[in-house]
């Protein structure tokens, strides 16, 4: 299913700002070097760059000596989601979220499935357009909740992120951010002000992983994680690709499940998700539904009250249960809601409705019925 929004009118679009598309490609996060270069400080990369050098993420240039963000206003295209698909399952269940991305990476998963995307080093894969009210006006009048930041990490388009997400503010939308969490302190912390919900892709619980397969490092994303636990009122969850062979053994979800029980919480939802061959990681088998099953189990052995299996039909795996008494609360198949039995007080909070037990999330008093519905949108 396919829809047209069209802005094209005699007087200016809504929600058009003023000063040109090179002012909106400003960024902050960057200082010149002694030696001639500039370096970015958006995230640990710090890319040390000479007039006319990209980022590893494609999209931030040095130009006239700064730092720009060439993908302002400019997307690979926009679709209505199921909220459950980010995934986020404790997050206003049930209704749609207008989703988009730009191009690029600040990281070089070797299992990236959504590369075409990722690592995308064409600008005709930007041939969407979209200031941020144009976005916010989209989203309201298709019935969407939130904007999600997603496909690729929305911290590499920092600056049209955070534009977007105040312009959804002010329709009374929310903003939902789909990210590794791969960002340096002072952008982090300006990011998530504006953000309602996250999930944060922990690709695994290893050094080793990080540097081999991410080409990254795993403490700034834990960083991020402690971050927004401690220091944000933004609901966030944890997804984990599990890779056959290489981040999911016994050992390591038994590190991972109790360090985010003992720093984070035992509420704090953890979703493990199947993996499939893709980009540069065709050699691995799918992930088995007993790795899952196992994971899930360790997870919630080590005290995790909400652990989910994702990428597969497995509709127990799926659905959440109350952490006191075991009843199903909320069913689900694939992003498709059954059995509601939760109460919601006035503050958004859940509330288990056998035995009134809290369910931490954000949620309305009945879900959304989006189920498993896709639509692109095409803004013009």
């Amino acid at each position: 299913m396919s829809s047209i929004l069209d802005y094209r009118h005699g007087s200016p679009r809504p929600g058009s700002s003023p000063g040109s598309a090179s002012e909106q490609g400003k960024t902050r996060y960057w200082h010149p070097l002694e030696d001639g270069r500039v370096q970015c400080d958006l995230c640990p990369r710090a890319c040390k760059l000479h007039e006319g050098q990209q980022g590893l993420c494609f999209v931030r240039e040095r130009k006239f000596d700064a730092i720009r963000l060439t993908t302002y206003g400019r997307s690979s295209g926009f679709c209505i989601d199921p909220i459950e698909k980010k995934p986020l399952n404790h997050f206003l269940p049930g209704t749609p979220v207008l989703s988009f991305g730009t191009a690029g990476c600040n990281l070089a998963c070797k299992f990236c499935q959504n590369w075409d995307i990722s690592k995308s080093r064409h600008t005709d894969t930007l041939s969407a357009r979209a200031t941020p009210s144009m976005l916010a006006e989209a989203a309201l009048s298709t019935g969407c909740r939130s904007i999600a930041f997603t496909y690729n990490d929305p911290v590499i388009f920092h600056e049209y992120a955070v534009d977007v997400a105040l312009a959804a503010r002010q329709k009374g939308l929310k903003s939902v951010a789909v990210t590794a969490g791969y960002v340096n302190p002072l952008p982090r912390a300006e990011f998530f002000a504006v953000m309602d919900a996250a999930n944060i892709d922990l690709k695994a619980f290893s050094e080793r992983f990080y540097q081999k397969i991410c080409g990254g490092h795993l403490q700034p994303v834990l960083d991020t994680l402690l971050f927004l636990k401690h220091e944000t009122d933004v609901w966030f969850e944890i997804t984990t690709l599990l890779i056959p062979g290489e981040n999911d053994s016994a050992g390591e979800i038994e590190r991972l499940s109790l360090w985010i029980a003992e720093n984070l919480g035992v509420d704090i939802p953890l979703h493990f998700s199947a993996f499939h061959p893709d980009y540069k990681l065709t050699d691995k088998p799918r992930t088995s539904m007993e790795i899952l099953s196992r994971s899930q189990s360790i997870a919630q052995a080590n005290g995790l009250q909400y652990v989910y299996t994702g990428n597969v039909s497995d509709v127990k795996g799926a659905s959440t249960y109350c952490s006191d008494c075991q009843q199903l609360i909320i069913e689900r198949d694939w992003y498709e809601l059954g059995e509601w039995q939760l109460a919601v007080t006035e503050n958004n909070q859940g509330l288990c409705g056998y035995c009134g037990t809290v369910l931490n999330g954000v949620f309305e008093s009945s879900p959304g019925n989006w189920g498993r519905n896709r639509q692109t949108l095409q803004l013009r």
